[in-house]
């Protein structure tokens, strides 16, 4: 019983495939003949592969023992097994597209813009290293180094990809004046876009700041980490990355604090009117000094001056340098020296005084009625106690 329904199962499921086959227009071919091609055609791109990894094998280790005793370091044999594997990859897959029965021009398109793939690379490693060399020995600024390079970058890729594109038979021209106008469409689509990049390019031209500069672009402060052609990169105190739009960067207010180098930083103090500004001088300056951040020469030496005569205080200012490379940290050493400067002024028994506000009547004689029954009153209840 069992067997029978296996059987009527089985008899089913073949001509289900037999309709479909049908429906599909392949109900004539031999399957097992396809599956065995197949397999066949599997095991040799393996032995293909297996052989052109043997021969990488054997050229790597030959290399080897060719550049390894350079003196050039590892770079070469490197650069060297790049070149190779990318060849004998290459190579491969033209022998296995050969084995499925690709076309000639199918194969000798793909080796031709293979080759010319790899001398756009090889290109592109030569002029970017000869100009990473040149700029460095110029000292050009790292931002406009990072836009020439990718000026570079652009300009070989978009030349490689129609190169390599013109190997396989297609019509450049027509797709260049084809991008043209979708590139003009794109164009209207994408203003905002446009105006980024183009104000990149200014900010990198002028040069307004530079990468490892700490600034201050629309109220946020942080050190530029990156000046791409779309936006520009900033780095907080709170290790938060902003991405500013170029365009915004390009049309506000920019506080560069790291152009002219050391920055000075002033703190706001006080000390009561009864006490000498110079002895709270010698008090403080050698606490400025003391700090190891501080810049302390005849140039940039710590200051403290009067700079109001407030209403309940004496205000003063105690001004520091300190380097370019220190400004982010320009909050914490304003903390650590006004934290100093109160201990200070606490041990010396100089007086911090808060707001307060003192008033003196002269000559009231509006008031006169009131301060007579004041004092009659006053004068009574003393009598009351004495009784």
């Amino acid at each position: 019983m069992a067997n029978s329904s296996l059987t009527l199962l089985w008899e089913q499921f073949r001509e289900s495939l037999r309709d479909t086959g049908d429906a599909l227009g392949v109900s004539g071919l031999n399957w097992q003949e396809l599956v065995v091609a197949v397999v066949g055609q599997l095991l040799v791109s393996m032995m293909i592969l297996a052989l052109f990894g043997t021969v990488y094998w054997l050229l790597a280790s030959l290399l080897r023992l060719v550049l390894g005793r350079s003196n050039y370091g590892t770079r070469p044999l490197m650069s060297a097994r790049t070149v190779l594997r990318y060849l004998l990859g290459l190579a491969a897959i033209v022998a296995i597209l050969a084995q499925y029965g690709a076309p000639d021009g199918v194969l000798k398109g793909a080796a031709r813009a293979g080759l010319m793939a790899l001398a756009f690379y090889v290109l592109w490693l030569l002029l970017s290293r000869g100009l990473t060399s040149s700029l460095s020995r110029h000292h050009i600024d790292s931002s406009l180094e990072q836009l020439c390079k990718n000026t570079l970058s652009v300009s070989l890729i978009a030349l490689g990809a129609i190169t390599v594109m013109a190997q396989f038979g297609f019509d450049v021209l027509s797709i260049i004046a084809g991008l043209g106008i979708v590139g003009i469409a794109v164009g209207f689509a994408a203003q905002s876009t446009l105006a980024n990049f183009i104000a990149g390019i200014t900010l990198l031209i002028e040069r307004p700041f530079r990468i490892g500069d700490w600034v201050q672009i629309h109220g946020q402060e942080g050190r530029v980490v990156r000046i791409a052609f779309r936006t520009t990169w900033l780095r907080t105190r709170d290790n938060i990355f902003s991405m500013i739009p170029n365009e915004s960067v390009a049309t506000s207010d920019i506080i560069n604090f790291s152009a002219e180098g050391p920055t000075r930083i002033r703190i706001p103090l006080g000390i009561a009117y009864k006490e000498s500004v110079e002895r709270a001088r010698e008090v403080i300056m050698p606490l400025l000094s003391a700090h190891p951040m501080v810049i302390s020469n005849n140039q940039m030496k710590p200051r403290v001056q009067l700079r109001q005569l407030a209403d309940s205080s004496l205000n003063l200012s105690a001004q520091v340098w300190v380097r370019s490379e220190d400004v982010e940290v320009k909050g914490r050493i304003s903390c650590e020296l006004l934290e100093s400067i109160k201990q200070g002024l606490d041990d010396a028994g100089i007086e911090m005084p808060f707001p307060h506000l003192q008033l003196f009547i002269d000559e009231a004689k509006g008031l006169e009625p009131w301060l007579n029954r004041e004092r009659k009153t006053v004068a009574s209840t003393s009598e009351q106690g004495t009784d």
